[in-house]
């Protein structure tokens, strides 16, 4: 494999794409080589720079993520990159389409960048042994590992929607850490046994902060939410357990309730 990973990032959020390069640069692994502002220029820059990786984001002036994957499906390319899209859309028909037309990975905003890091190395490292023992892997069976592409995937998902509904800023430091202990803790249910000494101290270590400030970071994201989130999901979620005219849920309690409904949502008993 090459001693770096070319990344081109298409997105008309300049912002959110300069944090991003600047998160990414940081490895010696990976190279952000261009930057597209809007669908055309990323059609443009991806057949004159052919990068390994395209992290596409659906909208975008011009031509949206979909029209630039549709636009190269009618081009022969000699090296197709890693398209991962971007959007704070999650429904199925929009991912649905992506993957036909070709991506690989779908993640949705606001999401985790250490996940992203992650996927654009397993994603290469997969494309690349593919290529090297010159396995041929049936159409259907690529749509079926990229449209579930795994279980991991799933709970994130189900987990930023979740929040999303429940109207939990994602600024607050105490988004992040909720988000973590209940993904941890949908995939290990043992976590949740001993909260304060195995939970919390995973999420600090994570984060490279303490036990303490994670507790109270979350705290706070939950009386956040309480105060100005979407009271009809509360009440959803947490109605038939907690009275909102009786006070906030504790962070276990919050904790306990969110994960049993992203367990169900992702089928895991």
């Amino acid at each position: 494999m090459k001693e770096k990973i070319s990344i081109l990032i298409a997105d008309d959020n300049l912002e959110f794409v300069d944090l991003l390069k600047e998160y990414i640069d940081q490895y010696d692994d990976l190279d952000v080589v261009g930057i597209a502002k809007d669908g055309m220029q990323a059609i443009d820059m991806i057949k004159s720079i052919k990068p390994d990786v395209v992290v596409l984001d659906v909208i975008m002036p011009n031509i949206d993520g979909i029209g630039v994957l549709e636009k190269l499906e009618t081009h022969k390319m000699e090296n197709k990159p890693i398209f991962i899209m971007l959007s704070a859309i999650g429904q199925d028909m929009f991912i649905q389409k992506a993957v036909s037309l070709g991506a690989e990975y779908y993640i949705i905003k606001p999401f985790d960048v250490e996940v992203l890091v992650t996927r654009i190395r397993q994603l290469y490292e997969e494309k690349y042994l593919s290529a090297f023992s010159n396995r041929t892997v049936n159409k259907n069976t690529e749509f079926a590992h990229a449209h579930a592409l795994d279980r991991t995937y799933d709970i994130e998902v189900e987990v930023t929607n979740l929040m999303h509904d429940l109207g939990i800023p994602p600024h607050m430091a105490g988004y992040q850490y909720l988000r973590e202990a209940i993904v941890l803790t949908v995939k290990n249910s043992k976590m949740f046994s001993s909260i304060t000494k195995s939970l919390y101290p995973a999420v600090a270590e994570k984060f490279n902060t303490t036990s303490q400030k994670v507790e109270r970071a979350i705290r706070n994201a939950i009386e956040s939410a309480w105060s100005r989130g979407n009271l009809d999901t509360i009440d959803s979620l947490f109605g038939y357990t907690i009275s909102y005219t009786k006070g906030k849920p504790t962070n276990s309690e919050c904790i306990a309730m969110m994960v049993d409904k992203i367990r169900i949502s992702v089928g895991i008993r």
